[in-house]
């Protein structure tokens, strides 16, 4: 799994990179939560267009820096680019009632800016 943390103006794009499994690498998962959290960043976009699968770590890290974000005045999070297989996890965990997502880029950003009344799923 590979992160790559990149500002752009006032949003976090965390980029994600490789399989997402349970068990792999649970400190660099901690530290990449931390380092977002520190950040002060009010705005965060993951990119998962290049995570073809997702487990229990995985979802546990979204989930952590989901409520870490949101729970400050004016928090947004989006999740952007999730394979189908992703999806799937999100949906059967129900995430994807909770968390927005976005099919690419422009609209994910779009919805950090507020531009769009996307929703959860």
């Amino acid at each position: 799994m590979l992160f790559e943390v990149e500002r752009q103006d006032d949003i976090c794009v965390l980029r994600l990179t490789g399989r997402f499994l349970t068990g792999e690498d649970l400190e660099g998962l901690l530290a990449k939560a931390d380092e977002i959290k520190r950040s002060g960043c009010g705005k965060v976009l993951v990119d998962l267009r290049e995570v073809p699968s997702i487990g229990s770590s995985g979802i546990g890290f979204l989930v952590g820096v989901y409520t870490s974000v949101t729970k400050n005045a004016g928090g947004r999070f989006v999740l952007v680019g999730a394979s189908p297989r992703v999806r799937e996890v999100l949906e059967i965990t129900h995430l994807s009632t909770v968390i927005p997502m976005a099919p690419d880029l422009a609209s994910g950003e779009a919805a950090l800016s507020g531009a769009s009344g996307l929703a959860a799923g």
